[in-house]
């Protein structure tokens, strides 16, 4: 009688073990750092401006005195010379405290004017005025902002922290309509943070 043939024993197959799923590590996205505040400089005397110079938008141009109109309102310079700056001359001098103005044209029938480009501005640009004594009076840009003209905010335009010395750059923007021009005002808020002397 022949005997069983035996089975060999078979081992038991290891369940596989699964492997820890490792999820993404997230880096932490830095926050951005703020643009430290610039320093103000200490008001200047008076003195009339002679020119300014944008280095961020590439303008230099001289500067022509400027009155109000027979409405009040602050004369443009003339258009037959786009390429130049006005300041209203009643008011502070560039580096005097209280509020300088200066205005110029975006653009004219002939072309491009000194101020096409300056709502490209950003905070941190900087200014320069030449004045009459030499000295050139350094401002750093705080703010570009546009205002629709049936809104203009005066106060907030025309109006400066008491004894500090700040500039405003103003010339038309938004949508332009043939028979009415731009509808809105570009305005740069600055302050005065420099000054270099000739």
């Amino acid at each position: 009688m022949s005997k069983p043939v035996q089975k060999p024993a078979t081992e038991p197959v290891p369940k596989p073990v699964p492997k820890p799923v490792q999820k993404p590590v997230r880096k932490p996205v830095p926050k951005p750092v703020p643009m430290p505040v610039q320093a103000t400089h200490p008001p200047l005397p008076a003195s009339a401006p002679l020119s300014v110079a944008v280095p961020a938008i590439t303008i230099e141009s001289p500067i022509t005195g400027l009155g109000l109109d027979p409405q009040g309102h602050l004369s443009a310079p003339p258009v037959d010379n786009p390429r130049l700056v006005g300041w209203y001359r009643d008011g502070p001098t560039p580096g005097e405290a209280g509020t300088s103005l200066l205005v110029g044209h975006r653009d004219t029938r002939t072309g491009p004017a000194i101020f096409l480009n300056l709502n490209a501005l950003v905070p941190g640009d900087v200014v320069h005025v030449v004045r009459e004594d030499r000295r050139t009076a350094v401002f750093t840009v705080d703010a570009v902002r546009t205002y629709k003209k049936e809104a203009f905010p005066d106060a907030e335009v025309y109006g400066a922290k008491a004894g500090r010395p700040e500039l405003r750059i103003l010339t038309c923007g938004g949508s332009f309509d043939k028979k009415t021009g731009y509808a809105s005002n570009v305005v740069v808020f600055a302050h005065l943070t420099d000054v270099k002397y000739a």
